[in-house]
Order: structure tokens, then C-alpha cells, then sequence
């Protein structure tokens, strides 16, 4: 594609009438990647800046790039643009030609939930025949191909290139605060954006709730004429969402409690709700425990009823479910205790956890976690105080260390304990011993709650020969 169209709505005139005529076979930001060809774009990292490595652009053979700094004496065209994050988004769409606008987008926002409400919703539109990309936290998925990922919302590019290649009809995507701060979602828009919740998370990043929110909002400035948000009001911040997005004269479609909900939620019992929406009132199933789960279920069927689907099949299609790696996956013991290990990282998300092992009866609540280095720290405190208060037994071990070493780790599990544990607790710095401790004090009606981990492996070795949570449990149940 040629280098002057692609820049043409970031240069001046004078900058684009010098341009040469170049051909761009690929764009990358990342020096790694460039070939004889290539387009490369200079980003400035929270660790790296992209700008350093221009030079090695060059020698790989760049035939352009585009960057922040000023730059002279190049020996290919250099364009200078105010923010190259913008600018990829720009140029991204219009190499792959704008590869959303055929398909019905679907953005999925909130601190906790995204990832089970964005599997429920590929679900139900699958079984009854519409098909899904999905593009999210495990992994992406496009014309039923599982790609590995390493950030839940792709960059602007990675994800202008998987849309490109897509056959689906549909494209589900989560969409996280970094991703929206980043602009890894310039130049889409959404038929419809939902929000889960929000709750402390990622302030080491946004730095305060506000900030937070605002950043998540943002996506709901996303949606396209004639788009729909789907909100559920019973967070207070979705609450708040609901006005800003109704200032914005965009349509709003709420979930919840409150009688004012358009699907409105009127009675909890463990894996079933009653509901109405307005016209009739009906029972939606869930086979996934918890309250939260239910939450997200109803904001699939909020999703999926936007569609050309009966109730009956979104109803029969959400207790089919499969479940999600790595969310509320339930194991057995072999002296029938039940094991349960969620990603569960925030003080609210561990609290609908130990409440669904409460709530289904359980005898004894044993609950395993820990926190991860260098993360969040300000939200550590309450999550030790809801499993102080929602435990039996707790067990503070390792989570993903980073660049923390293990003795700060320990000594920082120690000083937390003391400030906001009580008598319930220990800590056992092994993970896989933790959890071996853990399950080795069951009977057959107590639960043993893992969470931090979900689906991801170890960053580090441990006693056990096992690399995940779910490899932990199934070796010590063999």
C-alpha cells in the first residue's frame, strides 16, 4: 500500500506533497519484526521507547517511519506525528481496509466478569448459529481458530490484522482500561458496549477510582450511530455510566434490581434467578455457583437478546455452558471436598467467590491466595479482610513474584497479615504446598478456594513438579 495514502490524515500538506512514492509491505511496531519494506512505528513504552531502536528499523530494512521525536538527517522518510499510538490506530484500519466494518462488534468492559460474559455470550450466538470472534483475556479466537495472547485487549494492529482475517459475524472483544488508555482500540466502533462492574483495580496505573472510571467509559464513546449500551445498575458505577451515556443521547439498556432495570432482576436461588423484563417475567439457569456468575449470565442473555433470538434459546443455550479456564473451576477431592480456583484478584471478586462456597453450604472455607509483586498495593489490605472474614482458614502464599524477590515477598505477607489477618490465617511462601496443605484439612463438605491464578502458569518453579493451579490439583488428587 502506498506510503502517502496511509499518512495522509497525520501530515501537513507540505510534509505529505514531499513524501516519495514507497510502497509499504507491512507495518510493525516493533524493531524485531521489520523487514525489507516494512512501515515502522516508533512507540514510546511504559519500559522501552520505540524511538531507540529506529536505527535498527533501518539496517532490517524499513522503508519509513513514523515517530514522536524530532528527527532529522534519516536516510528514509521519517513522519513526525503527535502521538504515534494514535497514528498506528489510523494507519492500521486503513491498511487492512477497515476489517470491522462488516461485522457486529461487541465491547465488553468492567473490572471483573469480562472474560466469563464474553465466553457466555460467544456460547449462546454460536449454538444458535451466529458466529464469533472472540478477543480476550485466555486467548483469541477467529473462524474457530484458538491464537495465544499476552494482553487481554490486542494492540490496534494485532488486532486490525486478526479482524482482517476473520470470517465471523460477530466479534466479541474485552476491552480492558490499558487497552483503552493505550488506544489499542482507535478507529473502532461498537454496536454494543456492556459494563460489568467496577471495583479497586489497576490504580498503580490510573491512580484513582475516577480515572478508573473515566478511562472505562470511554468506550462507550465508541459506539456507532444507532449503537447500545448494556449497563448493569446495580454497581454504583454503572449506575453512574447509565447518566453519562444517556447525556450523550446514545441508547441505554439496563440490568439489575432496581425496578427502574430494563431486565430486572427479582429473586436469587444458588444457580437460578427470576427476572423480568417488563412484558413477562421468567427463571434463567446457570450451571456455573455464585452469585457473580449469575450477574454475568444475565448480562449474556442482556447481549444475546439483542439479537434475532427467542428466549427459549438463549435460556437453553446458557445452561450448556462449558465454563471458562481458569473462572470458578470445580474439582473434586477424593474425600469429596470440593476445590474451586478462580482468578478472582480484587477484594470483590474474592468475595463472590468465598460467598458462592458459603451460600452452597459448605462446612469449612479454606481459601489460598496471594498478591502479586510490584501491583496494586493499595488493594492488597481488603482482600486479606474479606478472606479473613468470609474464611475459615486462610493460607497466604506466592502469587507472580515479578520483580519482587521471595524474602520482601515473605516479610510483606507478614507485616499484611499482622495489620489485617486474624488467627485463621498462615502463610506457606510454596504455592503448590499451600494448596496441598490446604486440601490435606478438608472433610468431605468443606471447599477449598484457590484464586490469583486461574488459567495462567507459574512465573516460578515451586516443590511440586506442576506449572498452573489446575495441574497442582489434579496431582494431588492422582
Amino acid at each position: 500500500m502506498d506510503l502517502q495514502y496511509l499518512v495522509e490524515s497525520l501530515v501537513d500538506d507540505e510534509q505529505y506533497r514531499n513524501l516519495p512514492p514507497i510502497r509499504i509491505k507491512r507495518i510493525t511496531d516493533s524493531s524485531l519484526d521489520v523487514e525489507q519494506g516494512f512501515l515502522f512505528v516508533a512507540i514510546k513504552g511504559e519500559k522501552t521507547d520505540g524511538h531507540s531502536f529506529i536505527n535498527d528499523a533501518i539496517q532490517k530494512g524499513a522503508a519509513a517511519v513514523i515517530g514522536e521525536a524530532d528527527i532529522t538527517g534519516l536516510p528514509i522518510p521519517y513522519i513526525k506525528v503527535k502521538n504515534s499510538r494514535l497514528a498506528l490506530g489510523a494507519i492500521s484500519k486503513k491498511f487492512y481496509d477497515n476489517p470491522a466494518k462488516d461485522k457486529i462488534m461487541i465491547g465488553i468492559t468492567g473490572t471483573n466478569g469480562k472474560t466469563t460474559t464474553s465466553y457466555l455470550l460467544k456460547h449462546v450466538l454460536e449454538s444458535n448459529g451466529i458466529s464469533c470472534s472472540l478477543f480476550g483475556t485466555i486467548k483469541n479466537i477467529i473462524n474457530g481458530e484458538e491464537i495465544d495472547t499476552c494482553n487481554t485487549t490486542p494492540s490496534v494492529l494485532k488486532l486490525n490484522e486478526l479482524l482482517y482475517k476473520s470470517n465471523d459475524q460477530v466479534v466479541i472483544l474485552e476491552v480492558s482500561s490499558h487497552g483503552l488508555s493505550q488506544y489499542r482500540l482507535e478507529g473502532l466502533t461498537f454496536d454494543y458496549c456492556l459494563f460489568t462492574n467496577l471495583s479497586h483495580d489497576h490504580l498503580n496505573y490510573h491512580g484513582t477510582m475516577e480515572r478508573y472510571f473515566e478511562t472505562k467509559a470511554s468506550l462507550f464513546f465508541k459506539m456507532k450511530e444507532g449503537g447500545k449500551a448494556i449497563i448493569n445498575i446495580d454497581d454504583p458505577w454503572g449506575d453512574e455510566l447509565e447518566k453519562v451515556v444517556r447525556q450523550n443521547n446514545d441508547e441505554v439498556y439496563t440490568i439489575g434490581q432496581s425496578s427502574k432495570a430494563d431486565l430486572c432482576i427479582e429473586e436469587f436461588k444458588h444457580s437460578s434467578l427470576q427476572i423480568t423484563d417488563g412484558y413477562s417475567s421468567f427463571q434463567l439457569d446457570s450451571n456455573m455457583p455464585g452469585l457473580h456468575n449469575l450477574y454475568n449470565a444475565v448480562m449474556a442473555y442482556a447481549g444475546a437478546s439483542q439479537f434475532d433470538l427467542t428466549r427459549v434459546k438463549i435460556l437453553s443455550s446458557l445452561v450448556t455452558f462449558p465454563g471458562v479456564p481458569g473462572r470458578f473451576n470445580v474439582y473434586k477431592y477424593h474425600n469429596d471436598a470440593t476445590v474451586v480456583i478462580d482468578y478472582a484478584h480484587t477484594a470483590n471478586a474474592i468475595l463472590h467467590c468465598l460467598k458462592a462456597a458459603n451460600d452452597y453450604g459448605a462446612d469449612k472455607v479454606i481459601h489460598v491466595f496471594g498478591f502479586r509483586g510490584n501491583a496494586d498495593t493499595d488493594k492488597r489490605g481488603d482482600m486479606l479482610r474479606i478472606a479473613s472474614e468470609h474464611s475459615d482458614h486462610y493460607i497466604l502464599t506466592f502469587d507472580d513474584l515479578n520483580d519482587v524477590s521471595e524474602n520482601e515477598m515473605i516479610e510483606t505477607l507478614e507485616n499484611l497479615n499482622q495489620a489485617y489477618g486474624n488467627q485463621k490465617g498462615i502463610i506457606i511462601p510454596d504455592r503448590t504446598e499451600a494448596i496441598k496443605y490446604a486440601l490435606e484439612k478438608t472433610s468431605s463438605r468443606d471447599w477449598v478456594v484457590i484464586t490469583g491464578k486461574g488459567h495462567e502458569t507459574y512465573t516460578q518453579s515451586y516443590s511440586l513438579p506442576t506449572s498452573s493451579d489446575a495441574e497442582t490439583i489434579e496431582y494431588l488428587t492422582n
